[in-house]
């Protein structure tokens, strides 16, 4: 099983990359999370890509902050570069101005990377456990590469379940988050708005999850010491690419 490390760029993001680099399979890069100025995942994505070029390096990319020409034009760098894919999503409101409203929908942004702009990197979609299944299934079925999962809790793993078999039918990874909630990151988790789990919670869940996901994506919400300490727990269900 592939184990990514959900990555929140700051300015000190090429230290802590170093710092797990051993533990990890690759990244997943937040881009402008709850709408604020931040480090954009496309562009610390290309830069761990080409520093780590054997690590996986999918970062998340928000549509509401991107107008059609820096969209095509950060997909482009990103393909370039050779990053192994973009997750696109319409993502929270900034928090400061309005939302660019030149694409309605990721699947929209998906159709205009690949016929206007001709990018070859794959795209993955997010499924959420809030949605029904059946929704999460019909969308897996359409042009998507792969797929991350959200707001995976213990009730949502037959609904992962049943998503991961149609998947594999597809040939389409999937790869849920383990979003793991500490005294240090509550507040964020509470901004996240997710269901969390302790971390004994994520590596039994993890333990169950071998032979059903193509990966996991760890995430202790900006807790640097809690995601050490759940990658070491989970080196134990990874198998090196």
């Amino acid at each position: 099983m592939i184990v990514l490390h959900e990555f929140v760029p700051k300015s000190d993001f090429l230290k802590v990359a170093e710092e797990v680099r051993d533990l990890v399979d690759g990244w997943n890069v937040t881009d402008n999370a709850f709408g604020l100025p931040a480090p954009s995942g496309t562009a610390i994505g290309c830069v761990l890509k080409t520093r780590y070029p054997d690590k996986l390096v999918i970062p998340i990319f928000t549509l509401h902050y991107k107008g059609l020409v820096e969209v095509g034009g950060l997909a482009l760098a990103a393909d370039a570069v050779g990053l192994d894919g973009l997750v696109l999503t319409m993502g929270d409101l900034p928090k400061y101005g309005e939302p660019v409203k030149d694409l309605r929908s990721s699947e929209e942004a998906r159709d205009f990377l690949r016929e206007k702009v001709g990018v070859n990197l794959k795209l993955g979609c997010l499924l959420t456990a809030r949605r029904k299944v059946e929704e999460a299934i019909e969308r897996v079925r359409r042009p998507w590469d792969f797929a991350f999962f959200m707001r995976l809790e213990e009730k949502s793993m037959p609904m992962l379940e049943r998503i991961a078999e149609e998947c594999k039918r597809l040939k389409k990874p999937i790869y849920p988050y383990l979003l793991v909630e500490t005294e240090e990151n509550s507040d964020v988790v509470k901004l996240i708005g997710w269901p969390s789990m302790t971390i004994d919670q994520a590596e039994e869940l993890a333990s169950r999850l071998e032979g059903i996901v193509d990966g996991v994506i760890a995430s202790c919400a900006g807790d640097r010491r809690c995601e050490v300490e759940l990658l070491k727990r989970l080196q134990k269900f990874r198998s090196r690419l």
